[in-house]
Protein backbone atom coordinates (compact mmCIF):
# COMPACT_ATOMS: atom_id res chain seq x y z
CA UNK A 1 0.00 0.00 0.00
CA UNK A 2 2.60 2.68 0.94
CA UNK A 3 4.56 1.83 -2.22
CA UNK A 4 1.43 2.56 -4.55
CA UNK A 5 0.67 5.85 -2.22
CA UNK A 6 3.87 6.80 -2.27
CA UNK A 7 4.69 6.44 -6.35
CA UNK A 8 1.36 8.02 -7.20
CA UNK A 9 2.42 11.10 -5.31
CA UNK A 10 5.04 11.69 -7.37
CA UNK A 11 2.84 10.87 -10.80
CA UNK A 12 0.40 13.28 -9.74
CA UNK A 13 2.84 15.69 -8.45
CA UNK A 14 4.67 15.35 -12.65
CA UNK A 15 1.17 15.13 -14.32
CA UNK A 16 -0.17 18.33 -12.79
CA UNK A 17 3.54 20.13 -13.79
CA UNK A 18 3.24 19.07 -17.10
CA UNK A 19 -0.44 20.24 -17.43
CA UNK A 20 0.81 23.88 -16.08
CA UNK A 21 3.77 24.09 -18.14
CA UNK A 22 2.30 22.46 -21.69
CA UNK A 23 -1.39 23.91 -21.47
CA UNK A 24 -1.20 26.38 -18.94
CA UNK A 25 1.93 27.70 -20.41
CA UNK A 26 3.31 28.00 -16.88
CA UNK A 27 7.03 27.52 -17.36
CA UNK A 28 7.90 27.94 -13.45
CA UNK A 29 6.07 24.58 -12.79
CA UNK A 30 9.11 22.10 -12.92
CA UNK A 31 11.39 24.90 -11.23
CA UNK A 32 9.23 24.72 -8.71
CA UNK A 33 8.58 21.49 -8.15
CA UNK A 34 12.03 20.37 -8.07
CA UNK A 35 12.47 23.08 -5.95
CA UNK A 36 10.53 21.67 -3.20
CA UNK A 37 11.41 18.14 -3.49
CA UNK A 38 15.48 19.45 -3.03
CA UNK A 39 13.70 21.59 0.36
CA UNK A 40 11.63 18.81 1.46
CA UNK A 41 14.96 16.79 1.47
CA UNK A 42 16.94 19.28 3.17
CA UNK A 43 14.15 19.56 5.95
CA UNK A 44 14.07 16.12 6.61
CA UNK A 45 17.91 15.95 7.36
CA UNK A 46 17.65 19.40 9.44
CA UNK A 47 14.62 17.75 11.47
CA UNK A 48 16.27 14.54 12.27
CA UNK A 49 19.40 16.20 13.23
CA UNK A 50 17.65 18.42 15.92
CA UNK A 51 15.60 16.20 17.32
CA UNK A 52 19.18 13.77 18.63
CA UNK A 53 19.63 15.88 21.63
CA UNK A 54 15.85 15.72 22.80
CA UNK A 55 15.53 12.04 22.10
CA UNK A 56 18.30 10.72 23.84
CA UNK A 57 16.99 12.89 26.73
CA UNK A 58 13.55 10.82 26.55
CA UNK A 59 15.12 7.79 25.49
CA UNK A 60 17.42 7.88 28.56
CA UNK A 61 14.70 8.80 30.62
CA UNK A 62 12.60 5.73 29.74
CA UNK A 63 15.50 3.39 30.59
CA UNK A 64 15.59 4.54 33.99
CA UNK A 65 11.82 3.83 33.67
CA UNK A 66 12.37 0.11 32.35
CA UNK A 67 15.58 -0.95 34.66
CA UNK A 68 13.38 0.90 37.87
CA UNK A 69 10.57 -1.90 36.69
CA UNK A 70 8.13 1.43 36.96
CA UNK A 71 6.86 -0.42 33.36
CA UNK A 72 6.25 -3.65 34.91
CA UNK A 73 4.57 -1.68 37.51
CA UNK A 74 2.46 -0.27 35.38
CA UNK A 75 1.73 -4.05 33.77
CA UNK A 76 0.36 -5.40 37.12
CA UNK A 77 -1.63 -2.56 37.19
CA UNK A 78 -3.54 -2.70 33.98
CA UNK A 79 -3.59 -7.30 34.39
CA UNK A 80 -7.33 -7.75 36.03
CA UNK A 81 -8.75 -5.42 33.25
CA UNK A 82 -7.25 -7.56 30.29
CA UNK A 83 -8.61 -10.59 32.10
CA UNK A 84 -11.81 -9.50 31.88
CA UNK A 85 -12.04 -8.34 28.99
CA UNK A 86 -10.33 -10.89 27.11
CA UNK A 87 -12.06 -14.22 28.81
CA UNK A 88 -10.71 -16.28 26.67
CA UNK A 89 -7.37 -15.97 27.95
CA UNK A 90 -6.84 -18.08 31.15
CA UNK A 91 -6.07 -16.56 34.17
CA UNK A 92 -2.18 -16.13 34.64
CA UNK A 93 -1.26 -16.72 31.09
CA UNK A 94 1.98 -14.97 29.98
CA UNK A 95 0.08 -13.38 27.30
CA UNK A 96 -1.62 -11.28 29.94
CA UNK A 97 1.39 -9.98 30.98
CA UNK A 98 2.99 -9.31 27.96
CA UNK A 99 -0.66 -7.21 27.07
CA UNK A 100 -0.13 -5.62 29.89
CA UNK A 101 3.30 -4.62 29.84
CA UNK A 102 2.71 -3.76 26.02
CA UNK A 103 -0.14 -1.08 27.17
CA UNK A 104 2.00 0.42 29.83
CA UNK A 105 4.96 1.03 27.11
CA UNK A 106 2.51 2.98 24.29
CA UNK A 107 1.39 4.93 27.91
CA UNK A 108 5.17 5.87 28.26
CA UNK A 109 5.31 6.30 24.87
CA UNK A 110 8.11 3.55 24.76
CA UNK A 111 7.43 2.90 21.14
CA UNK A 112 11.17 0.64 20.84
CA UNK A 113 9.92 -1.61 23.17
CA UNK A 114 6.00 -1.77 22.89
CA UNK A 115 6.34 -3.35 19.86
CA UNK A 116 8.43 -6.37 20.46
CA UNK A 117 6.17 -6.49 23.54
CA UNK A 118 3.07 -6.28 21.52
CA UNK A 119 4.53 -9.05 18.96
CA UNK A 120 5.03 -11.25 21.73
CA UNK A 121 1.87 -10.88 23.00
CA UNK A 122 0.11 -11.38 19.71
CA UNK A 123 2.20 -14.96 19.38
CA UNK A 124 0.82 -16.23 23.02
CA UNK A 125 -2.46 -15.19 21.57
CA UNK A 126 -1.83 -17.41 18.98
CA UNK A 127 -0.98 -20.13 20.84
CA UNK A 128 -4.74 -20.09 22.43
CA UNK A 129 -6.07 -19.54 19.13
CA UNK A 130 -7.77 -22.46 17.92
CA UNK A 131 -8.28 -21.19 14.05
CA UNK A 132 -4.41 -20.34 13.09
CA UNK A 133 -5.27 -17.94 10.40
CA UNK A 134 -8.45 -16.64 11.89
CA UNK A 135 -7.95 -13.36 14.21
CA UNK A 136 -9.37 -14.54 17.68
CA UNK A 137 -11.20 -12.58 19.52
CA UNK A 138 -8.40 -11.36 22.61
CA UNK A 139 -6.32 -10.71 19.22
CA UNK A 140 -8.76 -8.35 17.82
CA UNK A 141 -9.32 -6.55 20.77
CA UNK A 142 -5.22 -6.11 21.67
CA UNK A 143 -5.03 -4.72 17.98
CA UNK A 144 -7.97 -2.15 18.07
CA UNK A 145 -6.25 -1.07 21.45
CA UNK A 146 -2.51 -0.50 20.01
CA UNK A 147 -4.32 1.54 17.22
CA UNK A 148 -6.39 3.42 19.42
CA UNK A 149 -2.96 4.39 20.69
CA UNK A 150 -3.91 5.76 24.32
CA UNK A 151 -0.44 7.42 25.18
CA UNK A 152 -0.28 9.42 28.72
CA UNK A 153 3.11 11.20 27.08
CA UNK A 154 2.90 11.89 23.69
CA UNK A 155 6.93 12.33 23.33
CA UNK A 156 7.11 12.36 19.70
CA UNK A 157 4.64 15.23 18.80
CA UNK A 158 6.41 17.21 21.51
CA UNK A 159 9.69 16.50 19.82
CA UNK A 160 8.71 17.42 16.41
CA UNK A 161 6.84 20.76 17.78
CA UNK A 162 10.06 21.54 19.52
CA UNK A 163 11.92 20.85 16.66
CA UNK A 164 10.26 23.57 14.60
CA UNK A 165 10.35 26.09 16.79
CA UNK A 166 7.57 26.01 18.55
CA UNK A 167 6.92 28.72 21.60
CA UNK A 168 5.24 25.96 23.15
CA UNK A 169 5.54 22.75 22.47
CA UNK A 170 3.68 21.25 25.34
CA UNK A 171 0.14 23.56 24.37
CA UNK A 172 -1.46 20.57 22.94
CA UNK A 173 -0.55 17.82 25.16
CA UNK A 174 -4.18 17.71 26.89
CA UNK A 175 -6.20 17.76 23.58
CA UNK A 176 -3.97 15.07 22.26
CA UNK A 177 -4.55 13.19 25.89
CA UNK A 178 -8.29 13.59 25.08
CA UNK A 179 -8.40 12.50 21.10
CA UNK A 180 -6.88 9.42 21.70
CA UNK A 181 -8.95 8.57 25.07
CA UNK A 182 -12.38 9.31 22.74
CA UNK A 183 -10.24 6.96 19.94
CA UNK A 184 -9.60 3.97 22.53
CA UNK A 185 -13.33 4.36 23.98
CA UNK A 186 -14.70 4.22 20.49
CA UNK A 187 -13.04 1.39 19.54
CA UNK A 188 -13.23 -0.32 22.77
CA UNK A 189 -16.65 0.02 22.28
CA UNK A 190 -16.66 -1.59 18.80
CA UNK A 191 -14.98 -4.47 19.35
CA UNK A 192 -17.44 -4.86 22.75
CA UNK A 193 -20.72 -4.93 20.67
CA UNK A 194 -19.36 -7.59 18.21
CA UNK A 195 -17.58 -9.61 20.73
CA UNK A 196 -20.76 -9.07 23.11
CA UNK A 197 -18.35 -8.15 26.03
CA UNK A 198 -19.82 -6.84 29.17
CA UNK A 199 -18.14 -3.41 29.62
CA UNK A 200 -20.44 -2.64 32.68
CA UNK A 201 -18.75 -5.53 34.69
CA UNK A 202 -17.55 -4.37 37.94
CA UNK A 203 -13.96 -4.38 37.13
CA UNK A 204 -14.26 -2.78 33.53
CA UNK A 205 -15.97 -0.15 34.90
CA UNK A 206 -14.10 0.54 38.08
CA UNK A 207 -11.17 0.89 35.47
CA UNK A 208 -13.25 3.29 33.25
CA UNK A 209 -14.51 5.25 35.94
CA UNK A 210 -11.21 6.18 37.59
CA UNK A 211 -9.54 7.08 34.02
CA UNK A 212 -12.49 9.26 33.34
CA UNK A 213 -12.41 10.90 36.78
CA UNK A 214 -9.09 11.29 36.35
CA UNK A 215 -9.34 13.37 32.61
CA UNK A 216 -12.97 14.88 33.27
CA UNK A 217 -11.13 16.57 36.59
CA UNK A 218 -8.15 17.81 34.29
CA UNK A 219 -11.21 18.94 31.47
CA UNK A 220 -13.68 20.76 34.30
CA UNK A 221 -10.87 22.69 35.27
CA UNK A 222 -10.77 24.63 31.99
CA UNK A 223 -14.55 24.56 31.16
CA UNK A 224 -14.60 27.30 33.39
CA UNK A 225 -12.01 29.38 32.07
CA UNK A 226 -12.29 31.75 29.16
CA UNK A 227 -11.58 30.96 26.00
CA UNK A 228 -8.93 32.97 25.22
CA UNK A 229 -7.02 31.20 28.57
CA UNK A 230 -8.00 27.84 27.66
CA UNK A 231 -4.65 27.13 25.62
CA UNK A 232 -2.50 28.50 28.39
CA UNK A 233 -3.87 26.88 31.29
CA UNK A 234 -3.46 23.53 29.39
CA UNK A 235 -0.07 24.57 28.43
CA UNK A 236 0.72 25.27 32.12
CA UNK A 237 -1.21 21.29 32.97
CA UNK A 238 0.60 20.23 30.13
CA UNK A 239 4.20 20.74 31.28
CA UNK A 240 3.37 20.31 35.03
CA UNK A 241 2.76 16.67 34.15
CA UNK A 242 5.81 16.16 32.23
CA UNK A 243 7.72 17.33 34.30
CA UNK A 244 5.98 15.28 37.28
CA UNK A 245 7.03 12.45 35.12
CA UNK A 246 10.24 13.29 34.80
CA UNK A 247 11.03 13.72 38.31
CA UNK A 248 8.86 10.73 38.91
CA UNK A 249 10.76 8.20 36.36
CA UNK A 250 13.82 9.92 38.49
CA UNK A 251 12.83 9.45 42.34
CA UNK A 252 11.56 5.83 41.61
CA UNK A 253 15.00 4.56 39.91
CA UNK A 254 16.36 5.89 42.61
CA UNK A 255 14.56 4.52 45.14
CA UNK A 256 14.75 1.28 43.12
CA UNK A 257 18.91 1.60 43.42
CA UNK A 258 19.28 2.49 39.83
CA UNK A 259 22.14 4.06 39.00
CA UNK A 260 20.00 6.79 37.82
CA UNK A 261 23.43 8.86 35.71
CA UNK A 262 24.67 5.57 34.00
CA UNK A 263 21.43 4.02 33.03
CA UNK A 264 20.27 7.62 31.83
CA UNK A 265 23.55 7.93 29.43
CA UNK A 266 23.18 4.12 28.34
CA UNK A 267 19.68 4.94 26.96
CA UNK A 268 20.43 8.32 25.71
CA UNK A 269 23.32 6.61 23.73
CA UNK A 270 19.89 5.38 21.71
CA UNK A 271 19.03 8.89 20.51
CA UNK A 272 21.78 9.08 17.73
CA UNK A 273 20.77 5.84 16.35
CA UNK A 274 16.82 6.66 16.31
CA UNK A 275 17.36 10.17 14.97
CA UNK A 276 19.11 8.43 12.00
CA UNK A 277 17.26 5.69 11.17
CA UNK A 278 14.64 8.13 10.52
CA UNK A 279 15.73 10.28 8.23
CA UNK A 280 15.48 7.91 4.70
CA UNK A 281 11.53 8.08 5.55
CA UNK A 282 11.46 11.54 6.66
CA UNK A 283 13.50 12.05 3.13
CA UNK A 284 10.94 9.13 1.17
CA UNK A 285 7.83 10.92 2.39
CA UNK A 286 8.78 14.53 2.50
CA UNK A 287 10.02 15.00 -0.46
CA UNK A 288 7.23 12.88 -2.30
CA UNK A 289 4.28 15.43 -0.23
CA UNK A 290 6.52 18.27 -1.06
CA UNK A 291 6.30 17.17 -4.86
CA UNK A 292 2.45 16.83 -4.38
CA UNK A 293 2.25 20.30 -2.53
CA UNK A 294 4.46 22.43 -5.49
CA UNK A 295 2.10 20.43 -7.84
CA UNK A 296 -0.91 22.38 -6.72
CA UNK A 297 -2.61 19.03 -6.26
CA UNK A 298 -3.12 19.04 -2.05
CA UNK A 299 -4.58 23.44 -2.73
CA UNK A 300 -6.82 21.61 -5.41
CA UNK A 301 -7.95 19.06 -2.90
CA UNK A 302 -8.18 21.50 -0.40
CA UNK A 303 -10.41 23.98 -2.36
CA UNK A 304 -12.57 21.54 -3.02
CA UNK A 305 -13.01 20.64 0.44
CA UNK A 306 -13.47 24.15 1.65
CA UNK A 307 -16.01 24.69 -1.09
CA UNK A 308 -18.27 21.70 -0.10
CA UNK A 309 -17.79 22.36 3.33
CA UNK A 310 -18.40 26.26 3.06
CA UNK A 311 -21.18 25.97 1.37
CA UNK A 312 -22.84 23.68 4.37
CA UNK A 313 -21.96 26.38 6.44
CA UNK A 314 -18.67 24.63 8.40
CA UNK A 315 -15.73 26.80 9.50
CA UNK A 316 -13.46 25.72 6.55
CA UNK A 317 -9.94 26.05 8.81
CA UNK A 318 -9.53 22.59 9.29
CA UNK A 319 -9.43 21.23 5.69
CA UNK A 320 -6.29 22.53 5.74
CA UNK A 321 -5.27 19.04 8.52
CA UNK A 322 -7.12 16.87 6.37
CA UNK A 323 -4.46 15.63 4.27
CA UNK A 324 -2.60 14.36 7.83
CA UNK A 325 -6.06 12.71 8.99
CA UNK A 326 -6.86 11.00 5.43
CA UNK A 327 -3.21 9.74 5.03
CA UNK A 328 -2.88 8.47 9.50
CA UNK A 329 -4.91 5.34 8.70
CA UNK A 330 -2.73 3.87 6.00
CA UNK A 331 0.86 5.34 6.97
CA UNK A 332 1.98 6.64 10.43
CA UNK A 333 5.88 8.05 8.33
CA UNK A 334 2.89 9.25 5.43
CA UNK A 335 0.99 11.31 8.05
CA UNK A 336 3.58 12.75 10.12
CA UNK A 337 5.40 13.77 6.85
CA UNK A 338 2.34 15.46 6.00
CA UNK A 339 2.22 17.41 9.78
CA UNK A 340 5.72 18.53 9.24
CA UNK A 341 5.08 19.79 5.70
CA UNK A 342 2.12 21.79 7.07
CA UNK A 343 4.31 23.07 10.28
CA UNK A 344 6.64 23.72 7.76
CA UNK A 345 4.15 25.67 5.00
CA UNK A 346 1.66 26.94 7.96
CA UNK A 347 3.85 27.75 11.03
CA UNK A 348 3.96 25.17 14.03
CA UNK A 349 2.05 27.62 15.88
CA UNK A 350 -0.74 28.23 13.31
CA UNK A 351 -4.42 26.66 14.26
CA UNK A 352 -3.85 23.99 11.32
CA UNK A 353 -0.07 23.77 13.03
CA UNK A 354 -2.24 22.53 16.37
CA UNK A 355 -4.35 20.65 14.38
CA UNK A 356 -2.25 18.41 12.63
CA UNK A 357 -0.29 18.09 15.93
CA UNK A 358 -3.65 16.66 17.48
CA UNK A 359 -4.46 14.40 14.95
CA UNK A 360 -0.83 12.88 14.80
CA UNK A 361 -1.03 12.05 18.26
CA UNK A 362 -5.00 10.83 18.16
CA UNK A 363 -4.61 7.33 16.74
CA UNK A 364 -1.97 4.86 15.54
CA UNK A 365 -1.60 4.24 11.92
CA UNK A 366 -4.34 0.78 11.51
CA UNK A 367 -3.28 -0.66 8.24
CA UNK A 368 0.57 -0.48 9.55
CA UNK A 369 -0.68 -2.08 13.28
CA UNK A 370 -2.72 -4.53 11.85
CA UNK A 371 0.04 -5.75 9.21
CA UNK A 372 2.66 -5.97 11.80
CA UNK A 373 1.44 -7.84 14.33
CA UNK A 374 -1.10 -10.45 12.13
CA UNK A 375 1.67 -10.85 10.16
CA UNK A 376 4.12 -11.46 12.71
CA UNK A 377 1.05 -14.99 13.43
CA UNK A 378 0.81 -15.44 9.87
CA UNK A 379 -3.11 -14.51 10.51
CA UNK A 380 -4.75 -14.40 7.31
CA UNK A 381 -8.93 -13.59 7.93
CA UNK A 382 -9.08 -10.35 10.26
CA UNK A 383 -12.52 -10.44 10.96
CA UNK A 384 -13.87 -7.59 12.50
CA UNK A 385 -10.58 -6.39 13.24
CA UNK A 386 -10.26 -3.09 10.06
CA UNK A 387 -13.61 -1.96 10.73
CA UNK A 388 -13.17 -1.61 14.63
CA UNK A 389 -9.73 -0.10 14.25
CA UNK A 390 -11.01 2.53 11.52
CA UNK A 391 -13.48 3.59 13.60
CA UNK A 392 -11.11 3.94 16.75
CA UNK A 393 -9.21 6.14 13.65
CA UNK A 394 -12.78 8.20 12.84
CA UNK A 395 -13.75 8.74 16.61
CA UNK A 396 -9.95 10.26 17.42
CA UNK A 397 -9.53 12.24 14.08
CA UNK A 398 -12.90 13.80 14.93
CA UNK A 399 -11.85 14.39 18.39
CA UNK A 400 -9.05 16.27 17.81
CA UNK A 401 -10.76 18.42 14.81
CA UNK A 402 -13.34 19.82 17.55
CA UNK A 403 -10.97 19.73 20.54
CA UNK A 404 -8.41 22.30 18.11
CA UNK A 405 -11.51 24.51 17.87
CA UNK A 406 -12.03 23.96 21.55
CA UNK A 407 -8.69 25.30 22.58
CA UNK A 408 -7.23 27.15 19.71
CA UNK A 409 -10.05 28.63 17.57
Amino acid sequence: MLNILWLFFFVVAFVLACFQWLIQGDATAFPELVKSIFEMAKLSVTIAIGLIGILAFWLGLLKIAEKSGLVNLLARALAPLFRKLMPEVPSGHPALGSISMNMAANMLGLDNAATPMGIRAMEQLQELNPRKEEASNAQILFLVLNTSAVTIIPITILLYRAQMGAADPAAVFLPILLATCASTFFGLLAVSIVQKIDIFNRVIAGYFLVFAGLIGAMVWSLVSLPAEQMAEASSSLGNFLLMAAIVTILIYGWRKKVAVYEDFVEGAKEGFKVAVTIIPYLVAMLTAIGALRASGALDAVADGLAWLFGSLGFDTRFVEALPTALMKPFSGSGARAMMLETMQSQGVDSFVGYMVATIQGSTETTFYVLTVYFGAVGIKRIRHALSCGLIADFAGILAAILLTYWFFA
